[in-house]
């Protein structure tokens, strides 16, 4: 067992407490196999194990029948909801992503994905975080295998529950069901849940959506969306940052901002679409009028449930949009930081279980990184042991002493996220997660060699005394 791992362990049995898997040496195993993970994220089951005896025992795990992945979320699903119950507003952020295995011909249940010829799993996850962007956990996840056959084949022709947009529907009645009144929700998403179903679904009174428009709607009153958006009266003007991600580097933008109140009509694929509902929402249009030589201009059209009568009111709904940002860095991390799409397993069943695992360590990774700057100042005892936080000291600031009290959490993690390759210079602003999931592998190496050392030490001096004795 790595040295790392006694402080991840007690963390991962806390989270998966109530994990019913049937038998209580596979909730041990998992336990094991998920603080194992958050000690070397990167890592391969091997690598992650640290034994053969532990890697076999990783792969029996997921390749037991007796293992269903649904429980694994599950006991996550409710650690998330139990931190939920100290904040009085949550946002609910969905998002899908796909889950590429088209290099393993051999994994059995795999689907088509949406670019020609790949084969994969998708993977709808809604992320619960709090107003000002602290990840608290999954609160629920889909993941299903595409059938190849029925791709864009008469998609708007079945039945809305069997489309694959049923998913933004599936997800805002479960969240509506398992977290408990009277939490606030907010449920955000991107233009793929720009769907007439959604803005009709049934919410109770303490939910609301945020989703961003993809199609030119049709409203009341014969206008179009885009008609509307384009004569919006500006309201006034903000600077926002627009995070970067693989295709674009981060930046600000200085946008108009505008709202107005419309209703929907129904698309004429919709049953008796003339008698359908006509559901109020409002329309916040962001837009960036001078953007950077060779740049798209930001432009966000958003539909929201949210009132909208004041500037405050819009940049509410702008800031809430903004946030949704977090569930794709969740999937990033889920991806690079845990290598889930580098995992060779015989079958998208065994996949499934080894996802359920790292999505919590992928949960786990992104909170360290956002938890640190709300709450700088805890002591950071809260995530490392007594000698790892010693270790992690003397390493960077080069002391052969420590101190005698603990470095606080945003302390910690700059110190962590050093070893991954963070500088630390003026400016540089705080630490993104893949420096920091660097950075714990490496100091799972230096605590190892930091207990060693005390060991040593400690023998020496019983020598020591022996001899003077």
């Amino acid at each position: 067992m790595n040295t790392f791992l006694s402080n991840h362990h007690r963390w991962a049995a806390q989270e998966l407490a109530t994990a019913d898997l049937g038998d209580a040496r596979l909730t041990k195993r998992l336990v094991r196999i998920v603080a194992d993970k958050l000690a070397n994220p990167t890592a391969s089951i091997p690598q992650a194990s640290g034994s053969w005896a532990a890697t076999k025992a990783t792969y029996r795990f997921l390749a037991s029948e007796q293992v269903a992945a649904d429980h694994i979320r599950a006991a996550h699903a409710h650690a998330t909801r139990s931190r939920l119950q100290s904040y009085d507003m949550v946002l609910v952020l969905q998002d899908t992503t796909e889950l590429l295995y088209t290099t393993h011909p051999h994994t059995t249940g795999l689907g088509s994905l949406d670019h020609a010829g790949s084969r994969g799993l998708k993977v709808h996850s809604a992320l619960a975080a709090t107003r000002d962007g602290v990840p608290l956990g999954l609160v629920q996840q889909s993941v299903w295998a595409r059938d190849a056959a029925l791709k864009g084949r008469n998609s708007r022709k079945r039945p809305q529950a069997e489309r694959e947009s049923q998913r933004w529907l599936t997800t805002l009645a479960e969240v509506q069901r398992t977290i408990a009144k009277p939490t606030r929700l907010i449920v955000v998403a991107d233009r793929e849940a720009d769907i007439y179903p959604l803005f009709i679904a049934p919410r109770d009174e303490r939910t609301d959506l945020v989703v961003r428009a993809s199609y030119n709607r049709g409203l009341v009153g014969g206008s179009k969306l885009e008609q509307v958006a384009k004569a919006m009266a500006w309201q006034g003007s903000r600077t926002v940052t627009i995070p970067g991600n693989g295709s674009r580097a981060a930046r600000s933008a200085t946008v108009q901002i505008g709202w107005s109140s419309v209703q929907l009509t129904a698309p004429q694929d919709y049953p008796r679409p003339a008698s359908a509902p006509r559901p109020t929402l409002q329309l916040v249009v962001v837009e960036e009028c001078e953007p950077p030589a060779g740049v798209k201009p930001l432009r966000w059209l958003l539909w929201t449930t949210l009132p909208v009568t004041s500037w405050d009111e819009a940049i509410a709904v702008v800031e809430i949009y903004r946030a949704r940002w977090l569930i794709e860095r969740y999937h990033y991390v889920l991806k690079s930081g845990c290598g889930i799409e580098q995992l060779q397993l015989e079958s998208a069943e065994r996949l499934e279980r080894a996802l359920a695992v790292c999505c919590v360590v992928a949960w786990r990774l992104l909170w360290l990184s956002y938890q640190a700057r709300k709450t700088p100042d805890l002591p950071c005892t809260e995530i490392l042991a007594t000698h790892e936080w010693q270790a992690l000291v003397c390493r960077v600031q080069g002391m052969s002493v420590p101190p005698a009290h603990p470095p606080s959490l945003r302390e910690a993690l700059r110190m962590i996220a050093q070893l991954g390759g963070f500088l630390a210079r003026t400016g540089d602003g705080e630490p993104g997660v893949k420096t920091i999931w660097r950075g714990l592998i490496r100091l799972d190496d230096i605590a190892a060699t930091w207990l060693l050392a005390q060991a040593w030490n400690e023998h020496q001096s019983d020598q020591s005394l022996m001899g003077n004795g």
